[in-house]
């Protein structure tokens, strides 16, 4: 045999000996740690920020399970950006680039139902709003944590996180605004408070009735007619199951599944699967009384 030869079958025995998960894993090896610059700019921030609106894009169209440890990663580096010099008119806007980081990379997490994964993240991304006394931030990571706290069953814990968000709601526009009323309108729900709730979700259709584009951050731009829809729809979901206003959340439901474009396929299919569960909780319902007429 010679050399060339030799070298060819060494290779292949080589690759034949490599399969397998284990054995892939070890061709990547540990990398080196991305160095943090000494000073912190506006170009560092503004990296954040693309990142943020990135992964958030991302979770729109594919959900959180996919990208998770990327962002993750992401995340980590940019809280050590916190522990470098940055001149103090940068100071807040580096807070909030990396609470946007942190809110986004936790909700990801809740997508992926890693529940403490993404408490850890919301509180990151809270006291990042808090340092930077960024309102419209803080506003929008508390209402994450209500829409969490409300879908793992502690309603009650759900409309306090949002009641504290309301706080100063002066301070907020009419999109962060009705996103809150709709996450209090589902906690409500939730709680079988049926007059509060369709009062709350009143309050929401006027906020939402004031928006301008132009004066929203760039991560409430999602909050359109289909996205808000689709939340007070899921609010009114609750007490449709129940045999009340199933024709208003079921109108609602259907004009998010119709509204939602191709960048939110995954929350186009989430009101669509609410939809299709109350059409189905009706007819089951549904009972032929005594006198021969439907009821339920």
């Amino acid at each position: 045999m010679d050399r060339k030869e030799f070298l060819r079958a060494a290779l292949a025995l080589g690759a034949t000996a490599a399969t397998g998960p284990l054995a892939f894993a070890d061709l990547i090896g540990p990398s080196r740690p991305t160095p943090v610059p000494s000073v912190i700019g506006v170009t560092e921030i503004n990296e954040v920020r693309t990142t943020a609106r990135v992964f958030s894009s991302w979770d729109h169209t594919y959900g959180g399970g996919l990208v998770r440890e990327a962002v993750a990663a992401q995340l980590r580096y940019a809280v050590k950006l916190l522990g470098a010099r940055c001149p103090e008119r940068l100071h807040g806007e580096l807070h909030s680039a990396v609470g946007y980081l942190g809110n986004t990379a936790a909700f990801m997490a809740f997508d992926a139902y890693a529940h403490d994964d993404a408490r850890d993240m919301f509180r990151l991304a809270l006291a990042c709003a808090d340092e930077a006394g960024d309102w419209h931030l803080r506003a929008k990571v508390l209402s994450c944590m209500a829409r969490q706290a409300i879908w793992c069953g502690d309603a009650e814990n759900g409309l306090t996180l949002v009641e504290l968000a309301m706080v100063r709601s002066d301070r907020l526009t009419p999109a962060e605004r009705a996103m809150l009323l709709s996450a209090r309108a589902r906690a409500l729900a939730k709680l079988g408070r049926v007059q509060d709730t369709i009062a709350t979700v009143g309050l929401a259709d006027d906020e939402f009735s004031n928006i301008s584009a132009d004066n929203e951050s760039a991560f409430m731009r999602y909050y359109d007619a289909a996205q808000h829809s689709g939340d007070t729809g899921h609010a009114l979901w609750d007490l449709a199951v129940r045999g009340k206003f199933i024709g208003e959340a079921r109108k609602r439901l259907a004009a998010a599944v119709a509204g939602h474009g191709d960048a939110y396929p995954r929350s186009r299919a989430i009101s669509g699967t609410k939809l299709a569960s109350l059409s189905l909780s009706c007819r089951r319902d549904m009972r032929v009384d005594s006198s021969g007429k439907l009821a339920g």
